[in-house]
């Protein structure tokens, strides 16, 4: 942690990788008990400086761990997981505690069934210590009216980034483990890059989704978060597989922990500092070309280009408004003032949509999806910023403007991370070392539809030249 953080350094268990306490597990050094007891120590430490782990269902995550180690003890093997600490996204099913979206229009119902994705990382032996923070209805900064905000753990004075914020700053303050995140625009990507862990979102259908109010949808997903690419590459495999409620669901296709065990450099690698369109910070810029320096020395060969994705952005503001009234018109408008002023905006923009105004943006994105799918026929991987600008003041929603251009609405500054959300593309951030502030730099690793493997063989494979392995 760095100094600005406040943070006492982690040490012992803590300070182990979800795979290296596995093994510990295994070998019978650890207890699944002995590593929640470490979680639960390191939260009550650290969480008051950071307001990542707001619920706390600490006594059920220790009598959990009671019974793993009774079923061991009486002969069963130890689940995948063998009982690791996972944080969960407080917009997501969690049995027995309160699940809240960070809202009062959500808040105070207590499930009596897990959501699909994190009843299989049960199954699988993670045990939820708490419910991590988030941005209220869907922002893309963890701020809410019922818990307040989540700093980063290495500058509090900055913002984690959103939505999935509360997440990324457990797993970066050592926590937990695991992070469970969802993505609509960015909500896995750019916390992770704040907080410099690793986050992917998957295609639509490798991770089963919690039930949704559009079940035709493709651009909200379920994903992971870790500290390295094997733990993120440990926890896809124990989330992923086939849900028959999700209309998108499909078959788990391969072990991804088996990719990340397989580093390599990609064979057709494309480079591109904005996507040909997009403002990004002067410091992102020099952080992000500081890191392809490095990678090109380590061997990478890569080619200065991008998909042409002209027209995108406006694109993303029609359907994620359509997307957003088909969400919460039921609320609307006799509780329009229970949502934030960014939710709400996108709501009125749904609601002053014409029927010719969403056939155009339907036609636009299939075009710019053709054009992707032509320059994945050339390319293997596309590498580019996770984030346009550095993390900012936690007081402040989003940035007014990037780089000298003015930000006419909240989602433009995470426009980068949201171009692949909506054209159904695998984007892994990817941590890459710190600038010469200190801040974490982020790769942004995309690949076309199903391409996980090749992304986490490749991230794995970044990781290394960023540690000095080979």
């Amino acid at each position: 942690m760095s100094d600005a953080s406040g943070l006492a350094p982690s040490t012992g268990i803590v300070a182990l990788s979800a795979v290296e306490a596995i093994a510990e597990i295994r070998k019978g050094h650890l207890s699944p008990l002995e590593v929640v007891d470490a979680a639960i120590g390191r939260i009550e430490a650290t969480d008051a400086g950071i307001n990542a782990i707001p619920v706390r269902c600490f006594e059920a995550a220790r009598s959990e761990a009671r019974r793993l180690m009774e079923k061991n003890a009486a002969g069963e093997d130890w689940p995948l997981l063998c009982g690791l600490p996972l944080a969960v996204k407080d917009n997501t099913d969690v049995l027995g505690v309160p699940t809240s979206g960070g809202s009062a229009l959500t808040a105070g119902r207590v499930p009596d069934v897990s959501n699909p994705t994190i009843d299989r990382l049960q199954r699988n032996g993670a045990i939820v210590v708490g419910k991590s923070n988030l941005s209220e209805l869907g922002g893309a900064n963890t701020t809410n009216a019922l818990f307040g905000a989540t700093r980063n753990p290495f500058f509090p004075a900055l913002t984690s980034g959103g939505s999935s914020g509360g997440s990324a700053a457990a797993l970066a303050a050592r926590q937990v483990f695991l992070g469970h995140g969802n993505d609509v625009g960015g909500s896995l990507r750019t916390p992770a890059a704040f907080c410099g862990v690793a986050g992917l979102r998957p295609t639509p259908g490798l991770v089963p989704r919690k039930p949704l109010s559009d079940p035709f949808d493709t651009v909200f997903v379920e994903g992971p978060m870790a500290r390295t690419i094997p733990d993120l590459a440990l926890m896809l495999d124990a989330m992923s597989g086939f849900h028959a409620p999700d209309l998108v669901s499909r078959e788990q296709p391969a072990s991804f922990q088996n990719a990340a065990a397989r580093p390599s450099w990609a064979g057709r690698i494309a480079v591109s500092w904005d996507l040909g369109l997009l403002p990004v910070d002067q410091n992102i810029r020099s952080g992000f070309r500081g890191a392809i320096d490095r990678l090109q020395r380590a061997g990478c060969a890569m080619s200065e280009t991008a998909p042409d994705i002209a027209g995108l952005p406006g694109v993303i503001r029609a359907l994620r408004g359509l997307a957003y009234l088909a969400t919460w018109g039921r609320l609307w408008p006799q509780s329009r003032d229970r949502f934030t002023p960014e939710v709400a905006g996108d709501i009125a923009h749904g609601e002053s949509l014409s029927a010719r105004d969403i056939a155009s943006a339907m036609e636009r994105r299939a075009a710019i999806y053709r054009r992707m799918q032509g320059f994945f026929s050339e390319f293997d991987i596309l590498i580019c910023p996770t984030t346009q600008v550095a993390p900012f003041p936690v007081e402040i929603m989003w940035p007014a403007e990037i780089d000298g251009t003015q930000c006419e609405s909240y989602i433009d500054w995470i426009m980068i991370t949201y171009v692949w959300s909506i054209l159904g593309c695998p984007a892994l951030a990817v941590p890459a070392g710190h600038d010469r502030a200190g801040m974490p730099v982020s790769l942004q690793i995309v690949g076309p539809p199903h391409s996980e493997e090749r992304l986490i063989s490749f991230a794995a494979r970044v990781e290394q030249a960023f540690s000095g392995r080979s």
